[in-house]
């Protein structure tokens, strides 16, 4: 059966943005880019809520469009988002109109039971943490892909806020890069 991954950059704090939703406090060297290159390499397709799917959907094609404008890590990214199936989950939305995108809209937690049961590689959720915290609540996740940046923003959008329940984890490795962000892989334990 396939896991329910969570991949996110957050600050020693807890905040996966600043105040403004932005991310450029995220310290992306070639190091940490070889190590994301790695967790991609385990996605069978990505989970995005609407606001990730959103700037996701709202970049990467424009990538595609301007070949040469890109750096080859940057193209291949686009080609594989491009191609692979997605999911995004919004109530919202009326559809998803991004290449090989399914939209949910309710009964997560059957749905998301559907998708494991079904053959390949692990479903990943990137970024997306209001996603999260849905997940969370719902006991979906089963494994944290963080890179736990060394940074304290102070502000922003935390990671979880307000959880149901605790979760208890385990960790599978870690990871120290020399830009002084932490790579933590942990299972969910479940009783």
């Amino acid at each position: 059966m396939r896991k329910v991954v969570l991949f996110m950059h957050v600050s020693l704090d807890n905040y996966v943005c600043d105040v403004n939703g932005g991310l450029g406090w995220i310290s992306y060297d070639k190091e940490l880019q070889e190590y994301a290159g790695r967790i991609v390499d385990t996605v069978g397709m990505p989970m995005y809520g609407r606001t990730t799917y959103d700037m996701m959907a709202g970049y990467w094609p424009t990538v595609l469009e301007k070949p040469e404008t890109a750096d080859a890590h940057s193209l291949h990214h686009a080609r594989w988002v491009q191609e692979i199936p997605k999911v995004v989950f919004s109530t919202t939305m009326e559809k998803a109109e991004w290449n090989n995108t399914r939209l949910i809209k309710n009964n997560i937690a059957e749905e998301v039971q559907k998708l494991k049961a079904e053959p390949g590689k692990d479903l990943v959720i990137f970024g997306s943490p209001g996603l999260a915290q849905t997940f969370a609540d719902l006991d979906l996740i089963d494994e944290f892909q963080l890179t736990i940046q060394p940074v304290v923003l102070g502000a922003g959008t935390r990671m979880f806020k307000d959880l149901k329940s605790p979760v208890k984890l385990q960790m599978l490795s870690s990871t120290q890069f020399k830009s002084g962000v932490i790579g933590a892989h942990y299972e969910v334990v479940r009783k």
